[in-house]
C-alpha cells in the first residue's frame, strides 16, 4: 500500500524501510499540527472557547515534540531518507481524508486516532521484525511506545471534551 514494499502489513525488513515508516510519522505529526493551527486561525479563539483552544495548541505542541524525536531516530539509522514531497504524498494518499467533519473536534479525534493507529501498527511491525537495525531496538520500541501513549490521551482528551459539550 505505500509502494516499494513498505507497509505495516508485515515485519519491518531493512532500516530503509523502517526510516521511510518513521518519516510517514512525521508527515502524520505536521498534518496534525497544521490542522490545529489551521482550526484557530479560521474560527477563532471566541468561537472555539478556551477549553479547545487549550486543545489545539496542546496537540500542536505535542505534534512538534513527536516530529522531533521522530527525526532523531531516523537520524541514528543507515538509510538514506527518502525526499519529503514523495513521503508526503503518501501520507496525503493514505491519511488525509477530504470528509467534512461535524466540527473541529471530530476533526481532531480523527487525527488523534490515526496517528495512535500508526504508531500501533508500526510498532506491532517492529516487534514483528527479526532484522538488527542500526538503531536499538529498545530504544526506538521505548520513543514510539511513549509516543503511541501520548497519542491515546490525546483521544481521550478530546472525547472527554465532545462528551461535555453534548
Amino acid at each position: 500500500m505505500w509502494g516499494d514494499g513498505v507497509s505495516l502489513s508485515y515485519p519491518v525488513a531493512s532500516d530503509h524501510q523502517l526510516a521511510r515508516l518513521l518519516q510517514i510519522g512525521m508527515v502524520l505529526e505536521e498534518v496534525v499540527e497544521a490542522r490545529a493551527h489551521k482550526h484557530r486561525e479560521t474560527l477563532g479563539e471566541e468561537e472555539l472557547g478556551d477549553e479547545i483552544v487549550s486543545l489545539l495548541g496542546e496537540a500542536a505542541e505535542e505534534s512538534a515534540e513527536h516530529r522531533r524525536r521522530l527525526e532523531e531516530l531516523v537520524d541514528e539509522l543507515d538509510a538514506d531518507p527518502v525526499a519529503y514531497g514523495e513521503i508526503e504524498k503518501l501520507v496525503a494518499a493514505r491519511y488525509e481524508s477530504d470528509t467534512d467533519f461535524d466540527g473541529v473536534l471530530y476533526d481532531q479525534l480523527c487525527n488523534e486516532e490515526t496517528a495512535y493507529k500508526f504508531y500501533d501498527d508500526l510498532i506491532t511491525a517492529i516487534e514483528g521484525s527479526d532484522v538488527r537495525f542500526t538503531i536499538g531496538r529498545e530504544r526506538l520500541l521505548s520513543v514510539l511506545q511513549a509516543i503511541r501513549e501520548e497519542e491515546a490521551e490525546g483521544v481521550e482528551e478530546v472525547t472527554e471534551l465532545m462528551e461535555d459539550e453534548t
